[in-house]
C-alpha cells in the first residue's frame, strides 16, 4: 500500500503472519521526519481523567494536536508505539480498538507496537502513544 505521492510504503510479506491492521513494515522515502513526545492523557486543565477509554481519548485528542501543529495527518504516521498500564491481553486489544477508532485511528495501519507496561509517568496514567511521523512536502 503506497500513499499519494509514493513518500511512504507499507507492506505485509507473505511469509510473516496476518495483523488486526498494522503492516509489518514501513518504507519510508528520504524526507523531513517528526519525533513527538510520548502523548499522555493529560487535559489542558492538567487533568488525568479517570477510566482507560477516557484516558485513550485524550491520548488521541493531543497526539491529533501534535500531528497538526507540524502539517501532519495521522496517516503520514510511519511507526507508533502504545504502551497500555496493564498485563491483560484482553485490556491490551481494547485499547488498540479503541485507538484504531480514535480521530487518530490512521496512524496505526503502519508499523506498530502495543506493550502492556508496569508504570508510565504519571500518577493514575494507564496509557500512552509513541508516534514517528514522515512529514508531508
Amino acid at each position: 500500500m503506497t500513499t499519494p505521492g509514493e513518500r511512504i510504503t507499507r507492506l505485509n510479506p507473505e511469509a510473516l503472519h496476518g495483523t488486526p491492521g498494522y503492516h509489518h513494515v514501513t518504507v519510508v522515502e528520504a524526507g523531513r521526519t517528526a519525533y513527538l513526545a510520548g502523548q499522555c492523557p493529560i487535559a489542558e486543565d492538567g487533568v488525568v481523567p479517570g477510566g482507560i477509554e477516557a484516558q485513550i481519548d485524550q491520548v488521541a485528542a493531543n497526539a491529533l494536536k501534535a500531528l497538526e501543529a507540524v502539517g501532519a495527518r495521522p496517516e503520514d504516521v510511519v511507526r507508533s508505539v502504545i504502551y497500555v498500564r496493564s498485563p491483560r491481553q484482553e485490556v491490551l486489544g481494547q485499547t488498540w480498538e479503541r485507538f484504531t477508532g480514535s480521530v487518530i485511528g490512521g496512524a496505526f495501519t503502519t508499523a506498530s507496537t502495543l506493550l502492556g507496561v508496569a508504570q508510565l509517568g504519571f500518577e493514575g496514567q494507564l496509557v500512552e502513544v509513541d508516534l514517528t511521523v514522515a512529514l508531508p512536502g
